[in-house]
């Protein structure tokens, strides 16, 4: 990728906030929108497809999260930088981005001031990060026991197809749905389910919704 010329896809399931990245975006010389995406899953189906040099990611959306769709998209396509927008401002989730690997995060109110800046720099491949995010790193640097905060929360983590269950079950999904989804027999999504209940400790519905929101995963 040059500075000249950027390819950019944007996931986003919120219309005001893509029209805005998508403005900001379109009117940079060299940079160009390839495609929008409106659901985790489209992301990652879009990006495989069309290969930008840049993907700005929404965090909270439908399917599939933008953590989990981002983890998906850096398996098959290394060299595409990934930019997480959020509007949760929580320590627990700057942790996992960046434990992912994945070099920029911004929060959504921020996006105005620091969107070229972060896009810019990931050009380049090189990371790009806000004061409150460098705090955050910065301390763990200081105080390596408080990365495990969010595996304190379960009895065992969770990988990373239970935590796609788990967003389909708290978004409504059914067994069968499920299945449908992840192209996995019904058989393998309950079993799916029942390990993620025991893993949370708690066998009901609520404390998986719960965990969702806590992560996330999903918006209250």
């Amino acid at each position: 990728m040059t500075m000249a010329s950027l390819r950019i896809l944007i996931a986003d399931d919120h219309d005001m906030m893509l029209a805005g990245v998508r403005g900001v975006i379109e009117r940079h010389p060299g940079w160009e929108v390839c495609g929008v995406a409106t659901t985790g899953r489209e992301a990652v189906e879009q990006t495989l497809a069309l290969e930008p040099d840049i993907v700005v990611m929404d965090m909270t959306m439908p399917e599939l999260n933008g953590l989990d769709a981002a983890i998906q998209i850096q398996r098959h396509l290394p060299q595409t930088e990934i930019l997480i927008l959020s509007a949760h401002e929580t320590d627990e989730l700057i942790r996992d981005v960046f434990a992912a690997g994945i070099k920029s995060f911004i929060f959504k109110s921020q996006a105005p001031e620091f969107l070229v800046q972060a896009i810019q720099s990931l050009s380049q491949h090189k990371p790009f990060f806000i004061s409150n995010v460098s705090e955050v790193l910065f301390a763990d640097m200081l105080n390596r026991s408080e990365s495990k905060s969010d595996t304190a929360q379960t009895r065992q983590p969770l990988t990373e197809r239970e935590r796609e269950i788990v967003q389909l079950l708290a978004e409504g999904s059914s067994n069968k749905q499920v299945a449908s989804h992840l192209g996995i027999s019904i058989r393998t999504a309950e079993s799916h389910r029942a390990s993620v209940l025991r893993k949370l400790g708690d066998g009901s519905l609520a404390a998986l919704v719960r965990y969702a929101i806590r992560q996330k995963l999903i918006e209250a």
